[in-house]
Formats: C-alpha cells, structure tokens, sequence
C-alpha cells in the first residue's frame, strides 16, 4: 500500500517510515490500542452527523471497528496459545 487516503493512509500520518497507527499499538500494547480504537470508533459516530463530509467520518469509524477487530482476534488468538 503506497498511495495516500485521508482515512486509511494520511500523509501525516506516514512521517519517519513508520505508520502512527503503529506506533500507538506499540507503545499502548494490546489492551491499550483495543481501548483507543474503541474511543476513536465513538468519537467519529459521534461526530459524522456534525461534519461536512459526514461519510468520511463514517468510513473513518469504519477503519477504527477493523482495526479494533484485528487486536482483538490478535489477543484472543495469543490467549489460545496459552
């Protein structure tokens, strides 16, 4: 994945090689990222009906659901390993 999306790849958010979202997952840990996906996911429902663009809000919401998703089938996952 190369090209800039203001919802799944904004340019601000690609600076120094690696991706924000990323980071936040490293330096939260699992539990922590579940938890900010999780408030960014309300915050942007929340907001959509706010904004000009109320369908970016929307698919933003959208991508905060998947990744919180992926983290939780990550940490169900590690916990059956156990």
């Amino acid at each position: 994945m190369s090209a800039f999306d203001p919802v799944e790849r904004p340019a601000h958010y690609n600076i120094g090689g690696i991706e924000c979202i990323d980071y936040i997952k490293q330096v939260l840990g699992l539990d922590g990222f579940i938890n900010y996906c999780h408030g960014n996911l309300i915050k942007y429902q929340h907001r959509y009906k706010y904004k000009s663009n109320p369908t970016e809000d929307m698919l933003k919401a959208a991508y905060y659901l998947r990744k919180m998703n992926e983290a939780l089938e990550e940490k169900h996952s590690e916990a059956e390993k156990v």
